[in-house]
This record gives structure tokens, C-alpha cells and sequence, in this order.
């Protein structure tokens, strides 16, 4: 019997609308992390091809580093994960939100 076993996908839709697999993602040592390469990550894990657990293990995130990942793409998109954007779109969101 299969008790207590996660079934995931083999892929899942990424942000550009691409297939996303394991082979696909970005490799483990990433370090230059561009908007597109977030994107994907948050995509495999908002699809269930990986937890946010396995995430932070893989490529040495923390928890609070890639939720602010999510936030930013359920806020403003990909642009939001511009780092020279970052503060633009927060404030935006913060006047936003006061409205």
C-alpha cells in the first residue's frame, strides 16, 4: 500500500509559459540569480515540483529570501523581482494598499 508518499508532477508551467522539469531548473549552485531564474524557482514550488524546504536546501536561500520572492511576484509580477526595483515596487504596493 502507499502510505504517506508525496506524488508530484513532472513538470509544471513556467513563468513564460515554458515546461519546467528538474532537469530544467536552475543547477544547484546557482549564484547570479537574474528575474527569470526566480521566477522558475517559485514557479516549481507554487506548481509542487519542489517544496520551499528543498528550495532553501538546494540553493542556499532562506526561508525569508525566497518568500520575499513570492511576495513580489504575487505583487507586482516579474519586474517586481528586479533588485533595482525592489524599493520602487514596495513603496508603489505600500500606497497602494493605503487606498
Amino acid at each position: 500500500m502507499i502510505e504517506n508518499q508525496k506524488i508530484r508532477p513532472a513538470k509544471v508551467i513556467g513563468p513564460l509559459g515554458e515546461a519546467l522539469t528538474m532537469d530544467t531548473l536552475p543547477p544547484a549552485n546557482t549564484t547570479r540569480w537574474v528575474v527569470r531564474r526566480k521566477a522558475e524557482v517559485v514557479a516549481a514550488v507554487n506548481g509542487g515540483l519542489l517544496t520551499v524546504d528543498e528550495v532553501c536546501q538546494r540553493y542556499g536561500l532562506t526561508v525569508e529570501e525566497f518568500a520575499g520572492w513570492q511576495r513580489a511576484i504575487d505583487r507586482s509580477g516579474m519586474p517586481g523581482l528586479r533588485v533595482t526595483r525592489i524599493q520602487q515596487y514596495k513603496s508603489l504596493y505600500e500606497r497602494q494598499q493605503k487606498f
